[in-house]
């Protein structure tokens, strides 16, 4: 038996590589979720709920053939961010999410591997659109919609009572 991880690509940008989410991630996306820094993302979560969306993440490549991957920085092979695709029985769409470790906040992580997600999903996988879903008090993730050329979407349905819908428009190839 192969593993979920054999069929997920890998990318690479100038400072990462996006791969599979392994086990040694686990503890940095445990502090993410667990922090303050979760309160956009339906958290702060604990042990349990922190490791269902972990799983899940991971999942949906099996359900999906796509899903998140972790944003490591080429040199150390630390995580700084988690990025990726999904549709989740729950969303209207199809979503673009990312998530910055502290370490990996402000230092253009998140748009370097949302940017490559973005390239892979439009042009290796054919999708015409996908959405972000954006608390609306997280102005620092919408600043980042609209930096990678999304918009709002007013008439989208949102994933959560409140969300804010940011569309990505298809990229040429």
């Amino acid at each position: 038996m192969t593993s979920v991880a054999a069929h997920i690509p890998v990318l690479e940008t100038e400072r990462l590589r996006l791969r599979a989410q392994t086990r040694a991630d686990w503890p940095a996306y445990k502090d993410l979720m667990m922090s303050e820094r979760a309160q956009y993302m339906g958290g702060p979560k604990d042990d349990q709920g922190a490791w269902a969306a972990y799983a899940s993440e991971l999942a949906s490549w099996l359900l999906d053939d796509m899903g998140y991957w972790t944003a490591a920085h080429k040199e150390t092979d630390e995580p700084v961010a988690f990025v990726g695709i999904t549709k989740p029985a729950i969303f209207p769409e199809t979503e673009l999410g990312w998530m910055t470790t502290p370490e990996g906040e402000g230092r253009g992580y998140a748009y370097e591997a949302a940017n490559a997600v973005l390239d892979w999903a439009f042009l290796t996988r054919d999708f015409r659109t996908l959405v972000s879903y954006i608390d609306p008090k997280n102005a620092r993730s919408s600043k980042l919609a609209e930096r990678l050329g999304a918009s709002r979407d007013a008439n989208a349905k949102a994933a959560h009572d409140g969300d804010l819908v940011y569309r990505h428009p298809r990229r040429a190839a």
